[in-house]
């Protein structure tokens, strides 16, 4: 029996690296960004600091088969406190009932990334653009790959409806957050 559980794991791992490569995002060189309107004249910017996050490419085409990502929401940082507060607090993203934001991706097609984002425990489709940086190996030995997804969502779709009406008219936030999201990972050996 020890013997047939030992084929069947070395034929499971054999086929994943004749089809893929699993790759650990490294945080030191991933950015995960967001802007959005501010009192309907200017874009103000935050990222994430803290995340965690693997993706496997064929080895053969370069082609993005799987990516997993979760955000640690209390690490948002927009270089303002107050505003980094509020943002965690329970009128946006409710960081302590709601503390992980979560991609999962579908399918690669063209230069658009296919997945399912939640927030709040709200999990809707989302289309990305993807750009394949491409692959290397590094002074170390290790080999890296990156590329980037980009595109825009509409908060109030996740429940993240907190406004301001402006007396001159509009809001004080825009509805549509832009994702800028920089990816590199190094593969697990």
């Amino acid at each position: 029996m020890k013997i047939l559980n030992s084929v069947v794991i070395t034929v499971i791992f054999g086929f994943s690296s004749l089809f893929g490569a699993t790759y650990t995002v490294d945080k030191s060189h991933t950015n995960v960004a967001f802007k959005v309107k501010h009192m309907m004249i200017s874009t103000v910017g935050g990222e994430f600091e803290s995340f965690e996050g693997s993706f496997e490419l064929d080895d053969k085409t370069n082609q993005l088969k799987a990516l997993n990502g979760e955000i640690d929401v209390d690490s948002i940082n927009t270089n303002i406190e107050d505003r980094d507060a509020h943002l965690k607090s329970s009128e946006i993203f409710d960081a302590e009932k709601y503390p992980k934001i979560i991609f999962v991706l579908d399918k690669i097609k063209a230069d658009k990334a296919y997945g399912k984002l939640t927030i709040k425990d709200v999990t809707k489709d989302v289309v990305l653009n993807y750009e394949f940086g491409g692959t290397i190996v590094d002074p170390y030995g290790k080999k890296r790959a990156g590329f980037t997804l980009s595109g825009s969502i509409d908060r109030r779709e996740y429940n993240v409806t907190w406004n301001k009406v402006l007396e001159t008219g509009g809001v004080a936030v825009s509805e549509k957050v832009k994702l800028e999201i920089s990816i590199e990972g190094i593969l697990d050996n």
